[in-house]
């Protein structure tokens, strides 16, 4: 069976699972959704409209190159969570089971429904993948935003503003991206706190050896990216402030822009 011939029931299945495995306490704040919803971003994020490939179809991070991409490292943690089940629903292709173990973590850590499609299929040779190099980089500015998401993805400066919004839930780490820190003091629980963060607090660049980042001026236990930093300038900021007054907006933007971002290069052959 394929992923485009399974049942509701099926996907349910996976759901369930997946809901059971995310909560554990040994691992960072006590939850492997964070991860997971890098891992079905960053599968997602590698789209080009004008060459028409990349994308969530293929699971590409399956193959040495994209796996090895500095924008990816510390995925293996969530690709490996996923093996498990995976194993036991062999059916489902892996393109389909990251973007929905993406879409069922956002709404396990509180956040909104997505309203995901299965059908994906995975590539079966590396030299089907796009190019490597393609995924957002935190230490860069508002062009580099204005370039990917806009430019590059198709996203409008809104929905680009509010997939920023992940960087809610989760953390860094200096051994994966080089950055070190939370965005935000519940970095299991989806919220806008990241917006109401970034208006209130006063930001700082830290002081250390790593990556240009940026600490809360009063303890130094948040961070922000350099990108992060950057949706305080026009034209992003409109929507920081939106996003930080209206929680429910948030949520409905973000539920639209996250699964347009788990559609990109995805050709439906299916529908649940």
């Amino acid at each position: 069976m394929s992923s485009t011939e399974a049942s509701v029931d099926k996907y349910d299945a996976v759901r369930k699972d997946l809901i059971k495995a995310f909560p554990n306490e040994d691992y960072d704040d006590g939850s492997f959704a964070p991860v997971v919803l890098r891992l079905a971003w960053h599968a997602s994020g590698t789209y080009d409209q004008h060459k028409k490939d990349g994308g969530s179809d293929g699971a590409t991070m399956r193959f040495k190159a994209e796996a090895s991409d500095g924008a990816n490292a510390g995925l293996e943690v969530a690709r490996s969570f996923l093996e498990p089940i995976k194993a036991k629903h062999a059916w489902i292709t892996y393109a389909d089971l990251w973007t929905l173990a993406g879409c069922v973590a956002i709404e396990h850590m509180g956040g909104p429904h997505i309203e995901w499609t299965g059908g994906r299929r995975d590539n079966q040779v590396e030299a089907e993948n796009p190019p490597i190099n393609r995924l957002p980089d935190g230490a860069l500015g508002k062009d580099h935003i204005l370039d990917l998401f806009v430019g590059r993805m198709g996203f409008t400066v809104q929905e680009t503003v509010a997939l920023i919004g992940a960087h809610t839930v989760g953390r860094c780490h200096s051994n994966r991206s080089g950055f070190e820190g939370p965005w935000t003091e519940t970095p299991t629980r989806f919220s806008n706190q990241f917006y109401k963060q970034l208006l209130n607090n006063e930001w700082v660049e830290k002081k250390w050896d790593g990556p240009r980042q940026f600490v809360d001026a009063e303890d130094g236990e948040l961070m922000m990216l350099p990108t992060d930093m950057a949706l305080l300038e026009q034209p992003f900021r409109e929507y920081v402030e939106l996003y930080a007054k209206d929680k429910q907006k948030f949520f409905d933007d973000f539920a639209a822009a996250f699964l347009k971002l788990v559609e990109l290069g995805f050709n439906k052959r299916g529908k649940l």
